[in-house]
């Protein structure tokens, strides 16, 4: 099967789907708009690849505390578990922007291209993350 990871965001949400042996993650699509029409396109999504999991990043503070955009991709993943017809879990995806963002520039990407891909590629890093410590037996 696939396996879905999400970036969650308010503005843009960026996608990354796994090989079929779930051991490796694939930048995915950029969906932008609001929420119920964004879970709406992510259960779709799931759904079109054959997804039988779905994570959903939580953005952390450094020091594990949860903060309002935790919050907000803790009810976004709820939101999930309804609509979609995957399993829904939720994964530490701390510094994974940083990480996306530092990969770019290494890259030389101009700015207009770094913010199209930002979240795709943290939620591909996201992603690699969870796979690779739950790896298919």
């Amino acid at each position: 099967m696939t396996v879905l990871g999400v970036d969650f965001g308010l503005k843009r949400t960026g996608l990354a789907f796994s090989d079929p042996g779930e051991t490796i993650a694939f930048p995915g699509p950029l969906i932008t708009g609001a929420q119920p029409d964004c879970v709406r396109q992510v259960a779709q999504e799931a759904a079109e690849r054959g997804a039988d999991t779905i994570v959903v990043g939580l953005p952390k503070h450094l020091d594990g505390s949860e903060g309002e955009m935790t919050r907000r991709a803790y009810a976004f993943a709820d939101a999930l578990r309804h609509a979609a017809e995957a399993t829904v879990t939720t994964w530490d995806e701390r510094l994974t922007s940083v990480q996306a963002e530092r990969a770019m520039l290494s890259g030389d990407l101009t700015r207009k291209k770094r913010k199209r891909r930002i979240d795709s590629l943290a939620a591909q890093l996201m992603l690699q993350n969870y796979l690779d410590a739950h790896p298919r037996s």
